[in-house]
């Protein structure tokens, strides 16, 4: 705000002078020119109050006429010379306003200060976002949908003007400023002790370690999530002890070739990282084999690294012919039939299109799958507004590097513990991979479960905190029931229990808890709201425990029984079946 007004005072500085020498001469020159009496002799000229009153609505064209009495001629001339040099100097001054209103640096000013004051009376927990094109577009969007407030920092101002469009339930703060300056972090936030991360994700990697470093040295308490394109800078970043780096031609490297080595373990890993609640994919079974990849640029350099695996072949196409000297290189972009032909595209099994370019993309696609109809065709989508075309060609694996980083950095965000639980399970056992995912697929019908993790604490499960400081036992069986009807399982699995730094992975039901255990679960959504409330309801989790429901009224007993009780009610002589 002090900005803004000393930037007013500045411009406005030489106008207010004029006006004010104006008003001086035009009030000290009533105060000495005589005026008249109704019988024609002089009178005194008029007082410095009663001058400055008169030369106040004159200029301001308001006009009451000449008062006390009337003026004598001199006093009407001298107010004739006022009045057109009053008239001058107020123009001067409107005309120097308007044009500060219409300055880009003003407008500029008023808007970071008013953004400056929203962020500072924020009082709920968010998220500093820095860019906000395609990748940072998707964060928003999830972090409003999951009921996280979150502040922007985007450098173009048309995208920032677009985000009014945007249908979030929050009117979240968003300023059209350079996020790797030090003044415009601090200004979004970046030291607000309610802020809790700060995810790096424009387009430009050299600007995300910038923010990077300035997280680390400004605010070294907080999370830092930044996206990356090039090793180097990766490893810029990890000097400076940057939380989580995310590199998408890396983690899709790194599935694709999972995918290939251990499909089981790589179907696990896409179950628990999909969009909840969406339709499962088809398997995804590349071969083994003969595999082209065209283009050697960052993608295509972390493919072949990923798929140098035994019983794989790689040859590169790339238009300047660079590649690695073990590896068979055809210059070329690979939309020609000639140089796919010459890469030995006839019994490859696999392909890659990986340049940066989509459309050349699917041109190397449909080529490769006119010349052998039966290859497995792996696609790079560079744009989201190629979403219509690649949906068209279907390719059997598709690469879109913006909706990799938003997951992961969603992932990292919602639930802490999953990276380590997919950690565990890259090296996992193909059968135990397989077995998980084949239980968690017929769990949610098909369908994306939904991940989460709980703390047993005071914030997170006060009441199953309190019975665990109390010494009272809970297993992960007891858990699990249903705090409706406590014979009934809920439709959720612990798939790990972080203890004091040691992970427990897929916990039997007689698994026991202790206070601030981590759980990593997951499941359908329902699942998660039953637990919720045995956590937090200390009636829930006695009912859950012990079977005894002496904490719901008579009244609610009446209206809403549980099976237990209904079965009571039925056969009152104890003879009813067991639940």
């Amino acid at each position: 705000m002090n900005s803004v007004f000393f930037l007013v005072l500045r411009r406005m500085r030489a106008p207010l002078i004029v006006l004010i020498v104006v008003y001086a001469i035009s009030v000290l020159g009533l105060t000495l020119v005589p005026g008249a009496n109704d019988d024609g002799t002089a009178s005194p000229p008029l007082s410095f109050f009663h001058a400055f009153y008169f030369v106040s609505y004159t200029a301001t064209t308001i006009g009451f006429g000449e008062i006390p009495k009337a003026f004598s001629d001199a006093q009407r001339l001298w107010v004739t010379a006022c009045i057109y040099m009053t008239v001058i100097a107020w123009s001067y001054a409107v005309l120097t306003l308007l044009a500060l209103v219409q300055d880009k640096a003003f407008q500029h000013t008023l808007v970071a200060s008013r953004f400056a004051r929203r962020v500072t009376h924020l009082r709920a927990p968010f998220y500093l976002v820095c860019g906000c094109g395609e990748t940072g577009s998707l964060i928003c969007r999830a972090l409003d949908i999951l009921g996280f407030d979150f502040v922007i920092l985007e450098k173009d101002e048309q995208r920032v003007e677009e985000l009014d469009l945007e249908d979030f339930k929050t009117n979240d703060p968003a300023l059209a400023a350079d996020a790797s300056q030090s003044t415009n972090l601090q200004m979004a936030g970046l030291r607000h002790p309610y802020c809790k991360g700060v995810l790096a994700v424009t387009n430009d990697e050299e600007c995300n370690l910038a923010i990077a470093v300035n997280a680390r040295l400004l605010n070294p308490n907080i999370p830092v999530l930044a996206r990356v394109r090039s090793p180097v800078v990766a490893a810029s970043m990890a000097s400076f002890g940057t939380n989580h780096i995310v590199n998408a031609y890396e983690r899709f490297a790194e599935y694709l070739a999972l995918a290939v080595s251990s499909p089981e373990r790589f179907r696990l890993i896409e179950i628990l990282t999909g969009l909840p609640g969406t339709v499962l994919p088809q398997e995804h079974r590349p071969p083994h084999g003969k595999w082209i990849i065209c283009g050697y640029g960052l993608f295509g350099q972390s493919v072949a690294r990923y798929l140098s695996l035994p019983g794989i072949e790689l040859t590169v196409i790339d238009p300047e012919g660079e590649g690695p000297a073990h590896i068979k290189t055809v210059r070329g972009i690979g939309t020609e039939s000639d140089v796919l032909e010459a890469a030995g595209i006839m019994d490859a099994h696999g392909i890659v299109a990986g340049s940066p370019n989509d459309v050349n993309n699917l041109s190397i696609a449909m080529m490769a799958r006119k010349l052998n109809p039966s290859i497995f065709v792996v696609a790079r989508q560079n744009q989201a507004a190629s979403d219509l075309l690649f949906d068209t060609f279907r390719a059997e694996f598709s690469m879109v590097h913006t909706r990799i980083v938003a997951q992961e950095c969603i992932s990292v965000i919602t639930t802490p513990l999953l990276s380590r639980f997919l950690a565990a399970v890259r090296h996992a056992e193909k059968e135990w991979s397989k077995a998980l995912g084949t239980r968690l697929e017929s769990l949610c019908s098909g369908h994306v479960p939904q991940v989460w993790d709980v703390r047993l604490n005071q914030q997170d499960a006060s009441a199953a905190h309190r019975a665990l400081l109390e010494q009272r036992p809970l297993s992960a069986g007891l858990l699990m029931r249903d705090s409706a009807h406590r014979e009934d399982s809920l439709a959720a699995i612990i798939l790990m229990v972080e203890r004091d730094g040691e992970a427990f992975l897929l916990p039997g039901d007689d698994f026991m808890f202790k206070p601030d255990d981590a759980i990593l679960l997951a499941g359908r959504h329902g699942a998660r709201s039953s637990l919720t409330l045995t956590l937090r309801n200390a009636n829930a989790l006695h009912y859950v425990v012990t079977g005894e429901d002496s904490g719901r009224g008579w009244l609610w007993r009446k209206l809403f029984p549980n099976k237990q009780e209904a079965s009571v009610d039925a056969h009152p002589d104890g003879g009813g079946k067991s639940h």
